[in-house]
Protein backbone atom coordinates (compact mmCIF):
# COMPACT_ATOMS: atom_id res chain seq x y z
CA UNK A 1 0.00 0.00 0.00
CA UNK A 2 1.33 3.18 -0.45
CA UNK A 3 -0.03 6.72 0.34
CA UNK A 4 -0.26 10.19 -2.33
CA UNK A 5 -0.36 13.65 -0.75
CA UNK A 6 -1.41 15.97 -3.11
CA UNK A 7 -0.71 19.97 -2.15
CA UNK A 8 -2.74 22.56 -4.01
CA UNK A 9 -0.52 25.75 -3.02
CA UNK A 10 -1.36 29.18 -2.94
CA UNK A 11 -0.10 32.09 -1.55
CA UNK A 12 -1.98 31.71 1.79
CA UNK A 13 -3.06 28.47 2.02
CA UNK A 14 -2.67 24.78 1.29
CA UNK A 15 -5.40 22.36 -0.23
CA UNK A 16 -4.51 18.96 0.39
CA UNK A 17 -5.78 15.51 -0.30
CA UNK A 18 -4.64 12.28 1.55
CA UNK A 19 -5.01 9.37 -1.35
CA UNK A 20 -3.99 6.22 -1.32
CA UNK A 21 -3.05 3.18 -3.73
CA UNK A 22 -6.37 1.92 -3.76
CA UNK A 23 -7.88 5.30 -4.61
CA UNK A 24 -9.40 5.72 -1.20
CA UNK A 25 -9.82 9.48 -0.55
CA UNK A 26 -8.16 9.02 3.66
CA UNK A 27 -8.63 13.12 4.64
CA UNK A 28 -9.11 16.31 2.17
CA UNK A 29 -8.05 19.63 5.01
CA UNK A 30 -7.58 23.37 4.26
CA UNK A 31 -4.49 24.55 5.90
CA UNK A 32 -2.69 27.95 5.92
CA UNK A 33 0.76 28.15 4.24
CA UNK A 34 2.92 28.49 6.87
CA UNK A 35 5.38 26.18 9.06
CA UNK A 36 1.91 25.52 11.24
CA UNK A 37 0.26 24.20 7.67
CA UNK A 38 3.18 22.13 7.03
CA UNK A 39 3.83 20.42 10.03
CA UNK A 40 0.13 19.04 9.86
CA UNK A 41 0.71 17.73 6.75
CA UNK A 42 3.79 16.36 8.25
CA UNK A 43 1.91 14.62 11.50
CA UNK A 44 -1.12 13.42 9.43
CA UNK A 45 1.61 11.90 6.99
CA UNK A 46 3.10 9.76 10.44
CA UNK A 47 0.14 9.19 11.69
CA UNK A 48 -0.99 7.55 8.71
CA UNK A 49 1.74 5.65 8.06
CA UNK A 50 1.67 4.48 11.71
CA UNK A 51 -2.09 3.17 10.45
CA UNK A 52 -1.35 1.40 7.58
CA UNK A 53 2.30 0.90 7.24
CA UNK A 54 3.08 1.88 3.69
CA UNK A 55 5.92 0.60 1.68
CA UNK A 56 5.63 4.06 0.13
CA UNK A 57 4.83 7.89 0.38
CA UNK A 58 4.87 10.74 -1.85
CA UNK A 59 4.12 14.27 -1.38
CA UNK A 60 3.71 16.52 -4.61
CA UNK A 61 2.68 19.90 -5.60
CA UNK A 62 2.79 22.13 -8.63
CA UNK A 63 5.44 24.36 -9.11
CA UNK A 64 4.40 27.64 -8.37
CA UNK A 65 7.26 30.10 -8.08
CA UNK A 66 7.28 31.34 -4.85
CA UNK A 67 4.75 29.29 -3.14
CA UNK A 68 6.10 26.01 -3.16
CA UNK A 69 9.43 26.84 -2.34
CA UNK A 70 9.22 26.76 1.72
CA UNK A 71 6.31 23.40 2.03
CA UNK A 72 8.14 21.88 -0.45
CA UNK A 73 11.41 22.49 1.21
CA UNK A 74 10.39 22.02 4.80
CA UNK A 75 8.80 18.66 4.09
CA UNK A 76 11.35 17.45 1.69
CA UNK A 77 13.94 18.11 4.65
CA UNK A 78 12.19 16.70 7.94
CA UNK A 79 14.27 14.86 10.00
CA UNK A 80 11.37 12.88 11.06
CA UNK A 81 9.82 12.40 7.30
CA UNK A 82 13.71 11.46 6.60
CA UNK A 83 14.18 8.41 9.20
CA UNK A 84 10.95 6.56 7.60
CA UNK A 85 13.41 6.00 4.04
CA UNK A 86 10.39 6.35 2.18
CA UNK A 87 9.22 9.63 1.65
CA UNK A 88 9.39 11.14 -1.42
CA UNK A 89 8.22 14.83 -2.30
CA UNK A 90 8.02 15.93 -5.80
CA UNK A 91 7.14 19.07 -7.40
CA UNK A 92 5.76 18.87 -10.63
CA UNK A 93 5.05 20.93 -13.40
CA UNK A 94 1.63 22.93 -13.66
CA UNK A 95 1.21 22.03 -17.06
CA UNK A 96 1.31 18.03 -16.85
CA UNK A 97 -1.00 18.06 -13.83
CA UNK A 98 -3.07 20.58 -16.08
CA UNK A 99 -3.27 18.55 -18.99
CA UNK A 100 -4.15 15.14 -16.39
CA UNK A 101 -6.90 17.24 -14.92
CA UNK A 102 -8.36 18.25 -18.75
CA UNK A 103 -9.22 14.42 -18.64
CA UNK A 104 -11.79 14.47 -16.35
CA UNK A 105 -15.32 16.61 -16.77
CA UNK A 106 -15.84 18.44 -13.64
CA UNK A 107 -15.83 21.41 -11.62
CA UNK A 108 -12.74 23.23 -10.73
CA UNK A 109 -11.73 24.53 -6.86
CA UNK A 110 -8.49 24.25 -4.82
CA UNK A 111 -10.36 20.87 -3.09
CA UNK A 112 -10.81 18.89 -6.31
CA UNK A 113 -7.69 20.42 -7.47
CA UNK A 114 -5.51 19.09 -4.22
CA UNK A 115 -7.49 15.69 -5.75
CA UNK A 116 -6.64 15.41 -9.22
CA UNK A 117 -2.98 16.08 -7.98
CA UNK A 118 -2.91 13.45 -5.34
CA UNK A 119 -4.06 11.39 -8.36
CA UNK A 120 -1.73 12.13 -10.60
CA UNK A 121 0.97 11.24 -8.04
CA UNK A 122 -1.19 7.50 -8.01
CA UNK A 123 -0.59 6.55 -11.58
CA UNK A 124 3.02 7.15 -10.93
CA UNK A 125 3.80 9.07 -14.12
CA UNK A 126 5.32 11.75 -12.70
CA UNK A 127 8.96 13.05 -12.55
CA UNK A 128 11.40 12.62 -10.24
CA UNK A 129 12.69 15.57 -8.25
CA UNK A 130 15.55 16.19 -6.21
CA UNK A 131 14.85 19.52 -4.51
CA UNK A 132 17.97 22.31 -4.93
CA UNK A 133 20.36 22.37 -2.01
CA UNK A 134 20.30 26.06 -0.46
CA UNK A 135 23.54 26.86 -2.06
CA UNK A 136 22.11 26.61 -5.63
CA UNK A 137 19.02 28.79 -4.36
CA UNK A 138 21.30 31.42 -2.67
CA UNK A 139 23.15 31.81 -6.01
CA UNK A 140 19.84 31.57 -8.12
CA UNK A 141 18.68 34.54 -6.01
CA UNK A 142 21.37 36.46 -7.02
CA UNK A 143 21.39 35.86 -10.62
CA UNK A 144 17.50 36.40 -11.44
CA UNK A 145 18.17 39.62 -9.60
CA UNK A 146 20.65 40.44 -11.99
CA UNK A 147 18.86 38.93 -14.80
CA UNK A 148 16.11 41.13 -13.63
CA UNK A 149 17.95 44.22 -13.55
CA UNK A 150 19.73 44.19 -16.76
CA UNK A 151 15.89 43.71 -18.84
CA UNK A 152 15.40 46.81 -16.84
CA UNK A 153 18.56 48.85 -17.84
CA UNK A 154 17.45 48.42 -21.15
CA UNK A 155 13.88 49.25 -20.91
CA UNK A 156 15.25 52.63 -19.30
CA UNK A 157 18.11 53.12 -22.18
CA UNK A 158 15.08 52.45 -24.36
CA UNK A 159 13.19 55.22 -22.84
CA UNK A 160 15.89 57.72 -22.79
CA UNK A 161 16.96 57.21 -26.39
CA UNK A 162 13.00 57.96 -27.03
CA UNK A 163 13.59 61.29 -25.20
CA UNK A 164 16.87 61.76 -26.25
CA UNK A 165 15.15 62.28 -29.81
CA UNK A 166 12.45 64.91 -29.03
CA UNK A 167 15.85 66.78 -27.30
CA UNK A 168 18.20 67.07 -30.15
CA UNK A 169 17.01 64.21 -33.28
CA UNK A 170 20.65 63.99 -34.47
CA UNK A 171 22.85 63.52 -31.53
CA UNK A 172 22.97 59.51 -31.17
CA UNK A 173 23.15 59.44 -35.32
CA UNK A 174 26.07 61.86 -35.21
CA UNK A 175 28.37 60.73 -31.74
CA UNK A 176 30.75 58.17 -31.75
CA UNK A 177 30.42 57.53 -27.65
CA UNK A 178 28.05 56.26 -26.04
CA UNK A 179 25.62 58.43 -24.75
CA UNK A 180 24.82 55.92 -21.57
CA UNK A 181 28.50 57.08 -20.63
CA UNK A 182 28.62 58.68 -17.56
CA UNK A 183 29.76 61.86 -18.80
CA UNK A 184 27.01 61.97 -21.58
CA UNK A 185 24.10 61.10 -19.07
CA UNK A 186 25.21 64.09 -16.90
CA UNK A 187 25.62 66.51 -19.39
CA UNK A 188 22.45 65.52 -21.54
CA UNK A 189 20.36 65.90 -18.15
CA UNK A 190 22.27 68.84 -16.29
CA UNK A 191 20.60 72.21 -16.53
CA UNK A 192 22.18 73.21 -19.88
CA UNK A 193 19.49 73.98 -22.22
CA UNK A 194 20.50 73.03 -26.18
CA UNK A 195 20.88 76.56 -27.20
CA UNK A 196 23.20 77.23 -24.18
CA UNK A 197 25.74 74.24 -25.32
CA UNK A 198 24.94 75.20 -28.74
CA UNK A 199 26.14 79.32 -27.20
CA UNK A 200 29.18 78.20 -25.62
CA UNK A 201 32.55 78.60 -27.13
CA UNK A 202 34.02 75.37 -28.41
CA UNK A 203 36.95 75.87 -25.61
CA UNK A 204 34.56 76.13 -22.87
CA UNK A 205 32.55 73.02 -23.93
CA UNK A 206 35.65 71.01 -24.56
CA UNK A 207 36.74 71.66 -21.03
CA UNK A 208 33.28 70.91 -19.49
CA UNK A 209 33.15 67.62 -21.03
CA UNK A 210 37.06 67.22 -19.77
CA UNK A 211 35.67 68.02 -16.24
CA UNK A 212 32.99 65.79 -16.37
CA UNK A 213 34.76 63.07 -17.72
CA UNK A 214 37.46 63.36 -15.30
CA UNK A 215 40.26 63.44 -18.58
CA UNK A 216 39.32 60.44 -20.24
CA UNK A 217 38.29 61.87 -23.37
CA UNK A 218 41.15 61.62 -26.12
CA UNK A 219 39.97 64.57 -28.15
CA UNK A 220 37.36 66.22 -25.88
CA UNK A 221 37.39 69.41 -29.18
CA UNK A 222 36.49 67.03 -31.63
CA UNK A 223 33.03 65.87 -29.37
CA UNK A 224 32.58 69.28 -28.53
CA UNK A 225 32.11 69.90 -32.34
CA UNK A 226 30.22 67.16 -32.91
CA UNK A 227 27.63 67.72 -30.26
CA UNK A 228 27.72 71.49 -31.62
CA UNK A 229 26.84 70.49 -34.83
CA UNK A 230 24.09 67.95 -33.85
CA UNK A 231 22.41 70.93 -31.87
CA UNK A 232 22.50 73.08 -35.24
CA UNK A 233 21.03 70.50 -36.97
CA UNK A 234 18.25 69.46 -34.46
CA UNK A 235 14.83 70.88 -34.11
CA UNK A 236 13.72 72.79 -31.44
CA UNK A 237 11.27 72.37 -28.87
CA UNK A 238 8.46 74.38 -27.24
CA UNK A 239 9.95 75.37 -23.58
CA UNK A 240 6.60 73.62 -21.96
CA UNK A 241 7.65 70.18 -23.85
CA UNK A 242 11.67 71.12 -23.28
CA UNK A 243 11.30 71.19 -19.59
CA UNK A 244 9.16 68.10 -19.76
CA UNK A 245 11.45 66.12 -21.79
CA UNK A 246 14.65 67.62 -19.64
CA UNK A 247 13.06 66.28 -16.23
CA UNK A 248 12.24 62.94 -17.77
CA UNK A 249 15.60 62.69 -19.15
CA UNK A 250 16.80 63.76 -15.98
CA UNK A 251 14.91 60.73 -14.50
CA UNK A 252 15.84 58.16 -16.69
CA UNK A 253 19.75 59.34 -16.42
CA UNK A 254 19.26 58.64 -12.54
CA UNK A 255 17.66 55.32 -12.88
CA UNK A 256 20.39 54.66 -15.24
CA UNK A 257 23.16 54.80 -12.83
CA UNK A 258 21.42 53.33 -9.94
CA UNK A 259 21.13 50.16 -12.27
CA UNK A 260 24.28 50.22 -13.68
CA UNK A 261 25.63 50.58 -9.72
CA UNK A 262 23.69 47.60 -8.28
CA UNK A 263 24.18 45.23 -10.98
CA UNK A 264 27.84 45.73 -10.75
CA UNK A 265 27.37 44.95 -6.55
CA UNK A 266 25.04 41.52 -7.22
CA UNK A 267 27.93 40.49 -9.54
CA UNK A 268 30.33 40.79 -6.82
CA UNK A 269 28.30 38.98 -4.73
CA UNK A 270 27.44 35.86 -7.48
CA UNK A 271 31.25 36.05 -7.81
CA UNK A 272 32.01 35.48 -4.13
CA UNK A 273 29.20 32.65 -3.40
CA UNK A 274 30.40 31.10 -7.23
CA UNK A 275 33.71 30.34 -4.93
CA UNK A 276 31.60 27.75 -2.82
CA UNK A 277 30.13 25.99 -6.06
CA UNK A 278 33.07 24.10 -7.26
CA UNK A 279 31.05 22.62 -10.16
CA UNK A 280 30.79 25.95 -11.23
CA UNK A 281 34.45 26.14 -12.08
CA UNK A 282 33.37 23.39 -14.76
CA UNK A 283 31.76 25.29 -16.84
CA UNK A 284 33.75 28.29 -16.22
CA UNK A 285 36.65 26.26 -18.17
CA UNK A 286 34.59 26.46 -21.34
CA UNK A 287 35.91 28.78 -23.61
CA UNK A 288 33.43 31.89 -24.15
CA UNK A 289 31.51 31.37 -20.50
CA UNK A 290 32.62 34.15 -17.53
CA UNK A 291 31.38 33.84 -14.09
CA UNK A 292 28.23 35.20 -14.91
CA UNK A 293 26.91 32.91 -17.48
CA UNK A 294 28.21 29.75 -15.72
CA UNK A 295 26.76 31.29 -12.23
CA UNK A 296 23.15 31.38 -13.94
CA UNK A 297 23.13 27.96 -15.49
CA UNK A 298 24.21 26.18 -12.55
CA UNK A 299 22.08 28.34 -10.13
CA UNK A 300 19.06 27.19 -12.28
CA UNK A 301 20.26 23.39 -12.67
CA UNK A 302 20.92 22.88 -9.39
CA UNK A 303 22.71 19.39 -8.29
CA UNK A 304 22.94 17.61 -11.57
CA UNK A 305 20.95 14.69 -10.01
CA UNK A 306 18.48 15.91 -10.23
CA UNK A 307 18.40 14.80 -14.03
CA UNK A 308 18.33 11.55 -15.25
CA UNK A 309 20.00 12.72 -18.64
CA UNK A 310 20.88 15.33 -20.96
CA UNK A 311 17.68 14.53 -22.87
CA UNK A 312 15.48 15.43 -19.39
CA UNK A 313 17.76 18.51 -18.67
CA UNK A 314 17.60 19.76 -22.14
CA UNK A 315 13.48 19.95 -21.54
CA UNK A 316 14.48 21.51 -18.53
CA UNK A 317 15.95 24.14 -20.35
CA UNK A 318 12.93 24.19 -23.10
CA UNK A 319 15.76 23.34 -25.92
CA UNK A 320 13.36 20.64 -27.07
CA UNK A 321 11.23 19.40 -30.27
CA UNK A 322 8.49 17.25 -30.06
CA UNK A 323 8.33 14.87 -33.12
CA UNK A 324 5.30 14.41 -34.83
CA UNK A 325 4.71 11.42 -36.82
CA UNK A 326 1.98 9.38 -37.89
CA UNK A 327 2.14 6.14 -40.20
CA UNK A 328 5.02 6.54 -42.53
CA UNK A 329 4.53 10.36 -42.15
CA UNK A 330 7.48 12.60 -39.83
CA UNK A 331 7.27 16.14 -40.27
CA UNK A 332 10.53 17.97 -40.22
CA UNK A 333 9.02 21.15 -39.16
CA UNK A 334 8.55 20.99 -35.53
CA UNK A 335 8.42 24.07 -33.15
CA UNK A 336 10.63 24.26 -29.98
CA UNK A 337 8.67 23.78 -27.06
CA UNK A 338 7.63 26.59 -24.78
CA UNK A 339 7.56 25.16 -21.84
CA UNK A 340 10.83 24.73 -18.94
CA UNK A 341 12.73 27.10 -17.38
CA UNK A 342 13.32 30.55 -19.22
CA UNK A 343 16.12 31.52 -17.44
CA UNK A 344 17.92 28.41 -17.54
CA UNK A 345 17.10 29.18 -21.26
CA UNK A 346 18.58 32.66 -21.72
CA UNK A 347 21.84 31.99 -20.08
CA UNK A 348 22.40 28.24 -22.14
CA UNK A 349 21.54 31.02 -25.30
CA UNK A 350 23.81 33.52 -24.60
CA UNK A 351 27.05 30.98 -23.03
CA UNK A 352 26.31 29.44 -26.95
CA UNK A 353 26.10 33.00 -28.80
CA UNK A 354 29.94 33.60 -26.59
CA UNK A 355 31.08 30.22 -27.04
CA UNK A 356 30.93 30.30 -30.59
CA UNK A 357 33.41 33.17 -31.22
CA UNK A 358 35.74 31.56 -29.04
CA UNK A 359 35.44 27.85 -30.06
CA UNK A 360 36.26 26.22 -33.32
CA UNK A 361 33.60 23.41 -32.56
CA UNK A 362 30.93 25.45 -31.98
CA UNK A 363 31.62 27.96 -34.52
CA UNK A 364 31.54 25.51 -37.15
CA UNK A 365 28.34 23.93 -35.76
CA UNK A 366 26.72 27.34 -35.90
CA UNK A 367 27.82 27.95 -39.24
CA UNK A 368 26.93 24.80 -40.41
CA UNK A 369 23.47 25.11 -39.22
CA UNK A 370 23.41 29.05 -40.20
CA UNK A 371 23.44 27.86 -43.67
CA UNK A 372 20.55 25.03 -43.99
CA UNK A 373 17.92 27.38 -43.91
CA UNK A 374 17.16 30.84 -45.67
CA UNK A 375 14.61 32.56 -42.87
CA UNK A 376 15.14 33.21 -39.62
CA UNK A 377 18.97 31.69 -40.07
CA UNK A 378 20.77 33.72 -36.61
CA UNK A 379 17.75 32.55 -34.16
CA UNK A 380 18.10 29.00 -35.37
CA UNK A 381 21.51 28.52 -35.48
CA UNK A 382 21.57 29.69 -32.01
CA UNK A 383 19.15 27.52 -30.37
CA UNK A 384 20.53 24.88 -32.01
CA UNK A 385 23.86 25.69 -30.66
CA UNK A 386 22.53 26.14 -27.23
CA UNK A 387 20.72 22.64 -27.62
CA UNK A 388 24.48 21.27 -28.53
CA UNK A 389 25.50 22.88 -25.24
CA UNK A 390 23.41 21.40 -23.25
CA UNK A 391 25.34 17.75 -24.05
CA UNK A 392 28.38 19.34 -22.68
CA UNK A 393 27.18 20.97 -19.75
CA UNK A 394 25.84 17.63 -18.94
CA UNK A 395 28.61 16.12 -19.27
CA UNK A 396 30.98 17.90 -17.34
CA UNK A 397 29.09 19.00 -14.66
CA UNK A 398 28.02 15.17 -14.33
CA UNK A 399 31.44 14.07 -14.57
CA UNK A 400 33.05 16.80 -12.66
CA UNK A 401 35.69 17.75 -15.42
CA UNK A 402 37.14 20.73 -17.06
CA UNK A 403 36.50 21.53 -20.73
CA UNK A 404 40.24 20.36 -22.48
CA UNK A 405 39.33 20.85 -26.74
CA UNK A 406 42.34 18.57 -27.20
CA UNK A 407 40.89 15.59 -25.30
CA UNK A 408 37.46 16.94 -24.56
CA UNK A 409 34.02 14.90 -24.50
CA UNK A 410 32.83 13.50 -27.33
CA UNK A 411 30.21 16.02 -29.11
CA UNK A 412 27.01 14.63 -31.53
CA UNK A 413 26.27 16.89 -34.51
Amino acid sequence: MKLFVGIDVSSEKLDVCFLDSSDTTLKEVTLPNNINGASSIKDDVLQFHQSFNYEKIVIGMESTSIYSFHPATFLSEDLELKSLGLVEVVIQNPKSIHRYKGLFEEDKNDRIDAFRIADFLRIERFNKTVLKEERYVALQRLTRSRYQMVHQLTECKQHFLENLYYKCNTLSKELDTSVFGATMLDLLSDALTLDEMAEMELEDLANLLQEKGRGRFSDPQKLAKTIKKAIRDSYRLGKVVQESVDMVLATYARLIQTLKKQIKDLEKSIVALFEIVTEAQCLKSIPGIGIVYAAGIVAEIGQIERFENEAQLAKYCGLYWKKNQSGNFESERTPLTRTGNQYLRYYMVEAANSIRRHEDTYRLYYQKKYDEVPKFKHKRALVLTARKLVRLVDTLLRNHQLYTPERSVSLKS
